[in-house]
């Protein structure tokens, strides 16, 4: 297919979606671009794949505008979709058919001219690892090949936006290695969204993320951006006496001083530039009395639970 020539691949506007009175999705906005691969990251029921099945116009936003490759998704739907590959979290599969059988068919429903179609499942099945299994039974392959097959249905036309909803569920670490060089690999030439609640999966296959945490979007960055939050220590500190905030603050490499009493402090700092020898030294020389100084380990899982911990509550547009 032809590629049209557009900053965003995706440009969706302040989306809405209600199921009765429940608001599901709140007011989400984001865009994609070409050699991206976007992370869309949330715990189960934080609105997800509703908002992956309002981009692929399974279910039409109460609100909100989305357009694919600048064409209009709920005015044009069906010259839209031409730009959209989509791998739901169950992939449908016919297992009655060998591996070719089924992206000849596939090639077919996309719309493939039929000279074409063979080359396309060549090319495809060699981008997914499918060659071994080109004449095998669906329902013979392993949840990984399976896997795989659901992604090549959603590449099989070269689309320029694939979107992926967890498709390393249920799979063995070897398995889920190849999936995630397999993303990386699309990322180089399409525009990516991967679906999970995997921090880690965000790390190895993505180059921005965003959170969505009860239908609202908490957080975009760029992968980059959310590692430096692992740069982020956090020591407990207790003293006997009430220490001086401003004089702890000045120490280099502090970013953050929370207070949790009096005498007990959480103190942040960056990795790279570890205070716990200069900090300690203040303490004893202001003779504030240490009495812990312990390390608490942070992971991205904590830095997950403190961005969806709370969410500002937003109305419904008029």
């Amino acid at each position: 297919m032809s590629h049209l020539i557009e900053a965003n691949l995706i440009e969706a506007k302040r989306l809405y979606r209600y199921f009765g009175k429940h608001c599901v999705v709140k007011d989400v906005s984001f865009t994609l671009s070409r050699g991206e691969v976007l992370g869309f990251l949330g715990p189960n029921g934080a609105g997800k794949t509703t908002t992956l099945q309002m981009l692929c116009g399974l279910l039409a936003p109460d609100s909100g505008e989305i357009s694919i490759n600048g064409i209009n998704l709920l005015t044009q739907a069906k010259l839209a979709k031409q730009s959209l590959g989509y791998l739901p979290d169950t992939p449908p599969l016919y297992k009655d058919l060998t591996v070719q059988e089924f992206l000849r068919y596939c090639g077919r429903l996309h719309g493939l001219a039929k000279d074409h179609i063979p080359r396309a499942i060549a090319q495809t099945q060699e981008r997914c690892g499918l060659q071994e299994v080109t004449h095998k039974l669906i329902g013979h392959l392993s949840k990984g090949f399976q896997q795989r097959l659901g992604i090549a249905l959603a590449i099989l036309h070269n689309p320029d936006v694939v979107i992926l909803d967890e498709p390393t569920v249920g799979l063995d670490p070897l398995q889920i290695r190849e999936i995630r060089a397999l993303i990386r690999e699309l990322g180089q030439d399409h525009g990516v969204i991967l679906s999970t609640h995997i921090l880690s999966e965000v790390q190895d296959a993505c180059t921005h993320v965003q959170i969505i945490h009860q239908g609202q979007l908490v957080l975009h960055e760029s992968v980059a951006g959310l590692n430096r939050h692992l740069d982020t220590g956090l020591l407990q500190v207790t003293t006997r006496l009430a220490p001086d905030l401003a004089v702890l603050a000045a120490i280099s490499g502090i970013t953050r001083i929370d207070t949790v009493a009096d005498t007990q402090l959480h103190i942040h700092y960056r990795v790279s530039d570890n205070p716990t020898q200069r900090l300690t030294e203040t303490v004893i020389a202001n003779g504030w009395g240490l009495q812990e100084l312990t390390p608490v380990k942070q992971s991205m899982e904590d830095i997950f639970v403190s961005l969806t911990k709370e969410t500002p509550t937003q109305d419904k547009p008029s």
